[in-house]
């Protein structure tokens, strides 16, 4: 049996890394999906409506205040085909029924997830109740396009003028 080469030694190395990383990324992913498991019968079910849910997908998280307290559970089309979601809450979190939900993502082009912006009424919503306001996901692309018209009317309306308007002053 010959013995490897350095270079096929180092090579089979960082092979062997690469898989450890790899599978500690799936393993961590996994974890992370998991975390809510078996906790369905002590959460209770919200819902929240809205237009368009851009990048939104079961199992992405619900956060109050920058903490995690549930994730989507379920997703359908109501009858003004409009996506209803259905939010399992940790059941030790009460949440005010004048609260709001947004579609917000964690940066440019992050993960999207569900901020809820609790409201002041000292009713909560129960198991099975509806958010009254929601707000629906920022699409970047409709965004772009905005800041891009924004910036085609300031140019024109910073225009130099024209020798015909010269002449008349």
């Amino acid at each position: 049996m010959s013995e490897f080469t350095k270079e096929e030694s180092r090579n089979f190395i960082i092979g062997l890394c690469v898989l450890g990383v790899s599978l500690l990324i799936a393993l961590i992913i996994k974890l992370d999906r998991n975390k809510w498991k078996g906790a369905e019968d002590t959460d209770y079910s919200v819902f929240a409506t809205f237009n368009h849910t851009d990048g939104l997908s079961i199992g992405d998280k619900v956060r109050l205040a920058g903490i995690d307290v549930g994730y989507v559970n379920g997703v359908q089309l109501d009858d003004d085909f409009r996506a209803t979601l259905e939010l399992k809450i940790r059941k030790e979190i009460s949440i005010p029924d004048d609260s709001s939900a947004a579609i917000v993502s964690s940066g440019i082009m992050g993960k999207k997830y569900i901020e809820v912006e609790p409201g002041g009424s000292e009713d909560f919503i129960a198991d099975k109740g509806e958010f009254s306001f929601t707000q629906d996901a920022i699409i970047l692309e409709e965004l772009i396009d905005r800041v891009i018209s924004l910036g085609k009317a300031k140019r024109k309306s910073a225009a130099p003028q024209t020798d015909t308007q010269e002449m008349e002053n």
